[in-house]
């Protein structure tokens, strides 16, 4: 398990940015916080480290967006916002498992749903503070994601 302080906005994105940087076709990440915690301000962060075509906003009522990769050989990201699906067959009927071949799946609100998607896979947990600033807890699930949590320490 890795524990960071985001002491901002700009820790958050930059923080994003190296774990985007760090994404493969069939990844996926796990987001959960309470509203506001930062899910999708480290999403902006994750696509940006990725390098995909797209301005990334909530998809709270599409569901999901997929922005394509920006460079020849590079990953696509899948954006999902899992918070109005009622379980894990409603996430199914999303087919993302078709998307894993070629892009990162990145789900808010994942947790409990979304885990299905990979064996190994990584949750963050998000927690917005009193002062304004961010926890983020990142457990990986598998033995690849442990190898990786070490890159981003």
């Amino acid at each position: 398990m890795l524990d960071l302080k985001l002491n901002s906005a700009e820790d958050t994105d930059a923080f994003g940015r190296r774990l985007g940087a760090l994404l493969h076709a069939g990844d996926v990440v796990i987001l959960s916080g309470s509203l506001g915690a930062g899910k999708t301000a480290m999403t902006k962060g994750i696509a940006a480290g990725m390098g995909v075509i797209g301005l990334v906003t909530s998809p709270t009522f599409v569901i999901a967006r997929v922005h394509p990769a920006g460079e020849e050989g590079r990953p696509g990201l899948v954006h999902v916002d899992a918070y109005r699906l009622s379980g894990p067959l409603e996430l199914d009927d999303l087919d993302l498992d078709s998307d894993l071949e070629r892009a990162a799946v990145v789900v808010e609100w994942g947790e409990g749903v979304a885990e299905r998607l990979a064996g190994d896979h990584l949750v963050v947990t998000l927690e917005r503070l009193p002062d304004d600033t961010r926890r983020a807890q990142l457990r990986g699930v598998g033995q690849f994601w442990e190898q990786r949590l070490a890159q981003l320490s």
